[in-house]
């Protein structure tokens, strides 16, 4: 990759527990690109509770964000309501540490979050904490195949890594951020 690419628009994906948000706001820390996270686009955050937007509320939202010059979106979700987001990327990172360490990475932020040493868009409870171990088999298992066949498409800007230094150094920011 030649020492000038610098995307403006980069959408990562990856399983509960892969570092979506961590790659995401440090790349947004380099860039000062704006990052958004697809689960808050999902839903309406609110202190009586969370709603689930409607497709078209989604889109509208997302569209929104999208037709900015720069972005960093991070979420997967394999619905056409997102579909702009991947079309419109420069870059698509599937973030794909190993099935074990992204276990390890759900207890630790359990825990960070239980003892509100971390914060959470949502309010932490241990059905989630085992709803994840569940989201995450559920990521390997069927949706992982399902990305790998259904991003062919954008087989010419799919980066797939381990670890968010590996992105960081390929797209160059480490050395020269925009």
């Amino acid at each position: 990759m030649s020492e000038e690419f610098r995307p403006q628009k980069i959408h990562i994906i990856g399983s509960v527990g892969s570092g979506k948000t961590t790659l995401a706001k440090e790349l947004s820390a380099l860039s000062s690109a704006a990052h958004y996270e697809l689960d808050n686009i999902v839903w309406e955050r609110s202190s009586i509770g969370d709603r689930r937007r409607t497709d078209k509320e989604k889109k509208e939202i997302l569209n929104e964000i999208i037709g900015s010059a720069a972005w960093i979106i991070e979420g997967v979700h394999t619905d056409a309501w997102m579909e702009g987001s991947l079309q419109q990327a420069d870059v698509i990172i599937l973030l794909d540490p190993g099935y074990k360490v992204r276990n390890l990475r759900i207890i630790k932020r359990y825990l960070r979050q239980i003892s509100g040493l971390e914060s959470a868009n949502y309010k932490p409870s241990f059905r989630i904490f085992l709803n994840m171990f569940k989201w995450n088999r559920y990521f390997e298992h069927t949706t992982k195949p399902y990305i790998f066949d259904t991003y062919l498409n954008y087989g010419h800007k799919v980066i797939i890594a381990e670890n968010k230094a590996d992105v960081i150094d390929y797209l160059h920011f480490a050395k020269k951020p925009f």
